[in-house]
């Protein structure tokens, strides 16, 4: 074993990245005696010879990077394998990929998930209490939105300080026990990175609003505006004018705020406006600024410093806006804040998003243990998808999201499903999907897709759906029990702003956003407050952890076998995928196989609300067919492939063999 401990190569690897970004590897070349000396049994050695500053301590943090990630690796699985008697071969197959393409991810809106100081509000230390409850459901990693100190105009979304936690959430300390205590039940901690825009009360942005002459002062998008007697204003701009030192100006086009009016306001102090794609109190970075860049990527790796699994990129695509400020396409209609409605043409996914992507994957790859991008990529196809990935060349995101097939609107159908899955199984240069259902943004999906009487089938599809096709899914805190979307019914009600400008025809986000649901105890077991910040569902003693738990075909358990499964199952975690059955219009059915492997997983779900008789070819000789999991119990006893029939909106999983 190596003499040195995890800690010691911990902080040998921190110094060194420090040392090698302080060298000047122009100037400063010396003779250095290797300070961090990493000595095998009887063999410690300390090596002298000229190098850049720089140079050798890339040498030093590549190769501690190396033995650290290894020694992990290694002392972790022979523990496993000693310990739930694992064999070799499958500790072997643990290590041949990422972590993050077998991992079960898990969203956290931290305000919403434990109370533990009975202020009404989730805090880091709910967390930890709860993180025996999410190792037993069998998550991987969490994912925390914003934690870090802000306004909370947009719930966290508006930082006001990426290297600290905000006070209503705890400190540093109390993230540091939690990666700790989460680490002791081999669960990550994967951190929501704002890179679009900070709040107006961030430093960088008072010094930048002061003047035109600061340090700062090209950090943000800014703009003179042009003369309100242009020729083509449109009534949104005019509703915008202000009196500069040359007159009356309106904002320069009519781009418009996501949360409703234009996306310019205007700045007295510097007689311009800055941009904004969300709400005023969120002003835009100016990503074509070489500072910016390397501000935010310091304040990533101040969190991989401390050992954040990776992070969720929230808004990446909208880091860049066109150059010569033209008007975005008009759609035709009013929005929801009586806008006119346009497209993001020129103010999404503008080209040079990625080259920023490829330089922050290279520094993030510099650290050990295989940390993640997750990227916020609502896109509108999978060849657009694939860009994100980086294409072939695979050096962008390791994990922009699908949300084409998880945010479709309407019924789940086996064709759109079928298509959808296959495109993205195809067109993707052999990357790992990530399908997503649920988020703090959208309803919750069985309450877009599902239709009673059979919303609870719909929602074990969901499931199925997410677990058993080759990606890695993402859950949001509350699916695995079923909770639906409570949507305030009166204006007054309201706390996120959106719903409040939009109302009624956008209700804004609170609906989906409602404290977890732990039992039938006063608010649901989420605090001891009786006026949490934002009112319980209503159905929280039916719905809830506790009464599940104890229920063997409700959606928890149903969640935690599938669960189970594919951490069990070399197919479902990393067998290619094929479907079968491809002309049913009402069953989804697929099979997942590893490679060289005579033994398939087949999964089938039915639709529709009649039964279907179905036969699945696949390619192994199926003598033995067994049951898995079944959402219907007349399903328990099905022993062959072929005339299966499945009941309506019924899931069947089931291991074939020769």
């Amino acid at each position: 074993m190596w003499d040195a401990t995890y800690d010691d190569m911990r902080s040998i690897i921190d110094n060194a990245r420090r040392r090698r970004q302080n060298s000047n590897t122009q100037n400063e070349n010396l003779s250095i005696l290797a300070t961090a000396r990493l000595s095998h049994k009887n063999k410690g050695r300390a090596l002298t010879r000229p190098l850049s500053a720089h140079t050798m301590w890339d040498r030093v943090l590549k190769k501690a990077s190396t033995m650290y990630t290894l020694t992990r690796t290694a002392a972790f699985l022979l523990a496993a394998c000693g310990l739930a008697g694992i064999s070799s071969s499958a500790a072997k197959t643990e290590i041949s990929s990422p972590w993050w393409k077998q991992a079960v991810l898990y969203e956290i809106y931290p305000r919403s998930f434990q109370d533990s100081n009975g202020d009404g509000v989730g805090d880091l230390n709910g967390i930890r209490q709860r993180l025996g409850y999410l190792h037993d459901l069998g998550v991987d990693a969490i994912w925390i939105a914003p934690m870090y100190p802000s306004p909370q105009v947009d719930f966290g979304y508006d930082v006001s300080d990426y290297e600290a936690v905000d006070p209503q959430y705890g400190d540093l300390k109390d993230f540091d026990r939690l990666k700790q205590e989460a680490g002791k039940r081999h669960i990550r901690i994967v951190l929501d990175m704002v890179l679009n825009h900070t709040s107006d009360k961030h430093k960088w942005f008072i010094e930048s609003a002061s003047s035109r002459s600061n340090s700062k002062a090209d950090w943000y998008v800014w703009n003179d505006g042009i003369p309100a007697s242009t020729p083509g204003v449109t009534p949104l701009q005019k509703r915008f004018m202000h009196t500069g030192a040359h007159g009356d100006v309106v904002p320069p086009n009519n781009w418009e705020s996501y949360f409703g009016g234009s996306a310019w306001e205007w700045v007295p102090a510097r007689q311009q406006f800055y941009y904004h794609k969300f709400y005023k109190q969120q002003p835009d970075l100016n990503w074509r600024n070489p500072a910016v860049e390397k501000a935010i990527f310091d304040t990533m790796r101040f969190w991989l410093d401390r050992g954040v699994a990776g992070f969720r990129l929230d808004a990446v695509p909208t880091l860049f806006e066109d150059t010569q400020l033209r008007n975005d396409g008009e759609r035709g209609g009013i929005n929801a804040q009586g806008d006119p409605r346009v497209d993001d043409r020129f103010t999404a996914n503008l080209p040079e998003v990625h080259d920023v992507l490829r330089r922050m994957r290279a520094m993030v790859a510099s650290y050990p243990g295989d940390r993640v991008l997750i990227g916020e990529t609502n896109l509108p196809n999978v060849v657009e998808l694939d860009k994100w990935y980086g294409g072939a060349a695979h050096d962008e995101l390791q994990l922009p999201m699908d949300m084409i097939v998880g945010f479709h609107r309407g019924p789940l159908e086996a064709s759109f499903l079928r298509s959808s899955i296959k495109e993205v199984e195809s067109q993707i240069h052999g990357s790992q999907p990530l399908l997503v259902f649920d988020n703090h943004d959208n309803p919750r999906s069985w309450d877009r897709v599902g239709q009673e009487p059979h919303r609870s089938q719909d929602a074990k599809q969901i499931a199925a759906l997410l677990l058993t096709t080759r990606a890695t899914p993402l859950m949001y805190y509350g699916e695995e029990i079923g909770m639906s979307t409570s949507t305030p019914t009166r204006v007054e009600d309201v706390k996120d702003p959106i719903g409040i400008t939009g109302w009624p025809r956008q209700k804004g986000r609170d609906g989906e956003r409602t404290p977890m649901q732990w039992d039938a105890s006063p608010q649901a077991g989420f605090t001891t407050n009786s006026r949490p910040w934002l009112p319980v569902a209503k159905d929280f003693k039916g719905v809830s952890v506790a009464s599940e738990a104890s229920q063997p075909a409700s959606l928890l358990n149903w969640y935690k076998d599938l669960i189970k499964l594919r951490r069990t199952l070399p197919a479902l975690r990393e067998g290619q995928e094929s479907m079968l059955d491809t002309g049913s219009p009402n069953v989804l059915a697929y099979l997942r196989q590893v490679a060289g492997s005579k033994t398939c997983i087949v999964v089938a779900m039915n639709m529709a609300n009649s039964p279907q008789t179905v036969t699945l070819d696949v390619p192994t000789i199926a003598r033995h067919v067994h049951t898995l999991l079944m959402s219907e119990p007349s399903l328990t006893g099905a022993t062959g492939l072929t005339q299966v029939t499945l009941p309506p909106y019924s899931t069947w999983v089931a291991e074939v063999s020769p």
